[in-house]
């Protein structure tokens, strides 16, 4: 892997990651098995379309580890969501979903974006803040024994799928673990997960959930 600057991450062409996520779920599909995953989850919108597709082809574990959400909390109230949307999920009858949370460490996100601060969503400053929770997921799904590991962020409009995956595999790569290729936008990824929410009444956030994202997110609503 050609190892880029965090500018040049900012650069990066679209690629067809969906595609590549088709792929290794064919494989595993042609050698007759079921993945073990390790879901990394921003809240539980992004993760009701990414967990329906997904527990189709894994055994999945989600991992909610966010400590750019700044306010306890809001840290609170997403975790809670999530694990209340894998409870409805897990009533289904299908093989059940794992959840896990991970530390919580919003001093460690300030830290990873100091001197980023006035940076516009999108910049330098989330390619601080993906790299830190990627990193953890990545050590998490290395030392517990899964198979790869992927993030919801993908699902968003708001995030830069070539940006997340460059990251991902530099991650991977550092623990010795596979990162499964994702963009959950596509084909009604997005528009599926609002619909599950509404379905599930979930709280949806208008802002990513650090104290920055927040600042800009009210700013826009000024009239």
């Amino acid at each position: 892997m050609c190892l880029l600057t965090d500018e040049e991450i900012l650069t990066l062409p679209k690629d067809n990651f969906q595609k590549k996520t088709d792929e290794y779920i064919r494989s595993l599909q042609e050698r007759g098995e079921r993945g073990k995953l390790l879901l990394h989850s921003c809240c539980a919108p992004c993760s009701s379309y990414c967990l329906e597709y997904l527990r189709k082809y894994f055994d999945i574990t989600d991992y909610f580890y966010n400590p750019n959400i700044t306010n306890t909390d809001e840290y609170e109230k997403r975790a809670g969501e999530l694990g209340r949307l894998i409870s409805e999920y897990n009533k289904s009858g299908a093989d059940s979903i794992e959840y896990v949370t991970g530390r919580y460490a919003p001093e460690e996100f300030i830290q990873a974006v100091r001197g980023l601060e006035n940076e516009p969503e999108g910049g330098l400053r989330c390619v601080k803040c993906f790299r830190l929770r990627l990193y953890e997921t990545a050590g998490y799904a290395a030392e517990n024994g899964f198979d790869c590991f992927t993030t919801t962020l993908t699902i968003s409009p708001l995030k830069n799928a070539s940006v997340l995956n460059y990251i991902g595999q530099e991650a991977a790569e550092k623990f010795g673990i596979y990162f499964l290729p994702s963009d959950f936008k596509k084909r009604g990824g997005y528009q599926r997960s609002i619909e599950l929410s509404r379905e599930y009444n979930l709280y949806r956030q208008d802002y990513c959930g650090c104290v920055f994202s927040k600042t800009e997110s009210e700013r826009r609503k000024q009239p």
